[in-house]
């Protein structure tokens, strides 16, 4: 747990929202963060314990206001608007109104998930943890993912770096995050001077700030893992400034990079590529997680969906039967279809939203299955709750039509009897499918709303 001072000092036993403040967990420049817990039984869909993220907006000069209303900004647009497994999740933001406590007043508060600790405390407990290369891997997916949405960090380091409970790892804290505009994005002129790459150390900064690449991250990403894997750091210094000017000499070509000799072969070369002096050397994201997954010695993370511009035929119906023929003839559609008909008879679907919706468990706990879903994708679970193995379409397509029938027909369909016909299911909601049956098919549709006319088109009368 961090110490004082902290930036926002919020009193255990504090009340916001569904929620009740406990002790403080950790706290930087610009904000703190608290465990709390649920009170408030009647909030269904919220887990039990969260961690409140406080980002202060009283008693401050207005040009600080502007500032950290813009760091509170940047944070909550990457936390709506992505969903991955390797990023941190956020349920709710919410606002302080509380006029009898000036320095809270007014202050954005993000409910994220709940972590255990920072690689940093890790880090302070073990030089060199055993499960390093692991937790490498892991960092790279979510730095794949993050730069596959077309987002740059801006500040990875292990204090940003989060452990669940189950020793995963999740991306965290995102007030500098740029969503990239082409090759580039903007981001606040604030960063990590041992984690900063060279062309960022005395950077250009206009009315938009910084101009940044996801190549930024990538030589932070250098840094952590020689860090993470020797103990130390890769440039020479006994402060941030002395090894910021060795980072300088070495991007002017005055100084070798001279790695660790403690730092295991199969990540050598990783590392040297991500520390390459220029931003354009650096390696991908993408390619930087194949090569860290192999020298970690673990399975290959799911690919992720290319992202593809939206095609709507005008006529909804054309739209659902040209859909419906494409996936017939394709490999995914039976390997789904067998995962739709699970032996317990329980079919399961997920279609990822983009907002809230974190279904509960028994016991209260989120379930956080469905959440392997990539974001606008439809996704079949082989058990209960998003639990078991997965099959997903990556697409567009906003609903998934059900019948009870092959061939996408509805089973013993009567216009008269509309209960027969199975169902839809819109793209921002989840769950389980309701009944003991098991549908024999389905098929992506323009909508919900159209699916009456799929019907209608598809089933003689």
């Amino acid at each position: 747990m961090t110490s004082g001072p902290y930036a926002v000092t919020v009193p255990k036993g504090y009340r916001i929202g569904a929620w009740e403040v406990r002790e403080p967990l950790a706290s930087g420049a610009f904000a703190t963060v608290y465990h709390a817990v649920r009170y408030a039984t009647q909030e269904r869909g919220l887990p039990r314990r969260a961690a409140l993220k406080f980002l202060p907006t009283g008693t401050r000069t207005p040009r600080q206001l502007h500032h950290l209303r813009d760091l509170a900004e940047r944070e909550v647009k990457v936390l709506r608007r992505l969903r991955s497994p390797r990023l941190i999740r956020m349920y709710d933001t919410l606002t302080v109104d509380d006029p009898d406590r000036p320095e809270l007043d007014g202050a954005t508060v993000l409910v994220l998930e709940r972590a255990e600790e920072s690689l940093d405390a890790v880090l302070d407990r073990s030089a060199v943890p055993e499960a390093a290369p692991v937790l490498l891997a892991q960092i790279c997916e979510g730095l794949h993912q993050l730069h596959h949405a077309g987002w740059v960090h801006g500040d990875l380091k292990p204090a940003n770096v989060l452990m669940m409970a189950d020793g995963s790892v999740r991306l965290g804290d995102f007030n500098t995050a740029a969503e990239l505009e082409g090759t580039h994005a903007y981001a606040p002129a604030f960063a990590t001077p041992d984690y900063t790459p060279p062309e960022l150390l005395w950077p250009e900064i206009d009315e938009r700030g910084t101009r940044v690449r996801p190549s930024a991250d990538v030589w932070a990403f250098g840094v952590l893992a020689h860090l993470t894997l020797t103990g130390a750091l890769p440039l020479p210094g006994g402060t941030p400034e002395a090894r910021a000017d060795a980072a300088m000499r070495y991007a002017r070509g005055r100084e070798e990079l001279r790695l660790s000799p403690e730092l295991p072969a199969a990540w050598r070369d990783i590392i040297r590529d991500c520390l390459a002096p220029q931003s354009a050397d650096r390696v991908p994201a993408k390619a930087l997680l194949r090569r860290a997954e192999q020298a970690a010695g673990v399975s290959g993370s799911p690919r992720l969906a290319r992202h593809r511009p939206r095609f709507r035929h005008r006529h909804p119906v054309l739209t659902a039967v040209l859909t419906a023929a494409a996936l017939g003839t394709t490999v995914t559609a039976v390997a789904v279809h067998g995962h739709v008909t699970a032996q317990d008879g329980t079919p399961v679907y997920a279609a990822l939203p983009k907002e809230h919706a974190f279904p509960t468990g028994p016991t209260g706990n989120v379930v956080y299955g469905y959440h392997h879903c990539p974001q606008d994708s439809i996704c079949f679970f082989s058990e209960h709750n998003g639990n078991g193995l997965m099959c997903a379409w990556h697409g567009d397509d906003p609903a998934v039509a059900y019948f009870r029938n092959t061939g996408f027909r509805p089973a013993d369909a009567d216009r008269r009897r509309t209960a027969q016909r199975t169902g839809c299911t819109p793209v921002n909601s989840m769950g389980n499918l309701a009944g003991t049956y098991a549908p024999r098919s389905h098929k992506l549709i323009d909508s919900c709303s159209s699916f009456t006319a799929v019907l209608d088109y598809l089933t003689p009368w």
